[in-house]
């Protein structure tokens, strides 16, 4: 899914309110009465090294509840069909109602972001299990993936050879929500019976279009990287950082699941 959550209204709004803040772009030297007492508020501005730990734990409750989500999925046979358990759905609607209420609450992050963790990390160990049910080793393989994306994404921003400009930003974001919309679709085909048939086909069609997807999520992951150096230098806030990190690790999970289901594909051929 895409982030919300770095909107340039939240970005502007620093999590406490547009009509209570200057915009966070503007630079604020620290306070400093003589050379005797000087004094700073760095300590309660937003920094990359925060959105780094902050980061980390919810990695590491992801990981965790991921772990249960696996063992709640039975061992099967290659090939066999696999029954998935109905909570871990549940997981999906609890994940995504806390990324809508820290749209609206950015202040609740530090709370809601470990919520979003644990709920959506039940789910990803339950579907990461299904596939390697399915297919031996696939699962090590979208890991492996990701973090490979990632850390190209990440050098390709650090060395500026992909600059994040107003026209970046809009297509990203454009093909993200036409993706999103796209999903909810699809979703409510298979509500009423339907179907849309290339979503889990193996034709060239079908790997195109999990490449396509697979391609703007990766780079979502340069719009996080943008927001995170952009809210460091403005002075976002301290609780931005749990924001930050709550956004990136939406758009790493969206990418290892649509990295799992081009793999599943390209391996079923």
């Amino acid at each position: 899914m895409s982030n919300p959550i770095f909107s340039d209204k939240n970005f502007r709004e620093g999590g406490r309110g547009a009509d209570t803040l200057p915009s966070p772009l503007e630079w604020h030297p620290p306070v400093d009465d003589g050379p005797a007492t000087p004094w700073s508020t760095a300590h309660d501005s937003m920094s990359v090294r925060g959105v780094v730990s902050a980061t980390t734990i919810l990695l590491g409750l992801l990981l965790i509840s991921a772990a249960f989500g696996w063992a709640s999925v039975p061992a099967t046979l290659e090939g066999q069909p696999v029954e998935f358990p109905r909570i871990a759905m549940i997981g999906v609607l609890v994940g995504l109602a806390a990324v809508i209420a820290c749209v609206f609450k950015p202040q609740l992050a530090r709370y809601l972001a470990p919520v979003y963790a644990l709920a959506e990390g039940y789910f990803v160990g339950a579907i990461s299990r299904a596939y390697e049910n399915y297919q031996d080793g696939v699962v090590v393989q979208a890991a492996g993936a990701t973090v490979a994306v990632f850390a190209v994404m990440l050098f390709l921003y650090s060395s500026r050879i992909i600059k994040v400009t107003d026209r970046f930003r809009r297509i990203v974001i454009g093909a993200t929500v036409g993706i999103m919309v796209f999903y909810l679709v699809s979703i409510l085909f298979n509500l009423v019976g339907g179907s849309v048939p290339f979503l889990q086909s193996t034709s060239l069609f079908g790997i195109g279009f999990s490449f396509l997807v697979a391609g703007v999520a990766a780079f979502n992951l340069a719009l996080d990287f943008d927001f995170i150096e952009r809210g460091a230098k403005g002075g976002l806030p301290k609780n931005m950082e749990w924001m930050a990190a709550l956004g990136l690790l939406v758009t790493i999970v969206w990418l290892y699941l649509e990295v799992l289901r081009l793999l599943s594909k390209l391996r079923s051929r």
